[in-house]
């Protein structure tokens, strides 16, 4: 029986392999990232929906007192803190939030890009599994044929030897 031959291709369907698994672990790296920017987009917004029932509680109190008959000076001061202090902190929120979106976005198509690679990797990997047993078909098929020569060519020659045999026993 002939030595069965070693797949040549053995190396690069390794290398495929280790980088469909990089891949892969890329791929969760960038999933947990998108859900790592998210947690921090809704603790963003929650923070922003804080200062907004802040800057509604404080036109909320300053709208009784008014009702009240406050004097000038304490409307303006409310006026001044709603919109010197809460209205600049609901704006430094509103673009806390927007930044956050931004990096969910980038983050979202980080996953995205690094599913694509996954996908082309795995398909190169199914593709070398495919080669590779195209090609142990082959193989088997030639190991069979030249082992049906072999054994044409013993039964050919065990033949001859027979018939050679036999001549010599008859005379």
């Amino acid at each position: 029986m002939m030595k069965k031959p070693v797949y040549p291709l053995e190396q690069v369907a390794l290398i495929k392999d280790k980088r469909l698994e990089e891949a892969e672990k890329v791929l969760k790296e960038k999933k947990l990232k998108l859900e790592e920017e998210e947690k921090k987009l809704e603790a963003a917004k929650k923070k922003r929906d804080e200062v907004k029932k802040h800057k509604h509680e404080k036109i909320r109190k300053y709208m009784d007192e008014v009702m009240e008959g406050i004097t000038s000076d304490k409307i303006q001061m409310h006026e001044k803190y709603i919109k010197d202090v809460v209205e600049q902190e609901l704006k430094e929120e509103e673009r806390k939030v927007k930044d956050q979106k931004e990096h969910v976005k980038r983050a979202e198509e980080a996953l995205e890009k690094a599913r694509e690679d996954r996908q082309k990797k795995n398909l190169e990997v199914e593709k070398m599994k495919l080669h590779r047993l195209e090609w142990e078909r082959e193989m088997k098929f030639e190991m069979e044929k030249s082992e049906g020569l072999v054994n044409d060519e013993l039964g050919s020659n065990i033949h001859t030897i027979r018939k050679h045999f036999n001549k010599g026993n008859k005379g």
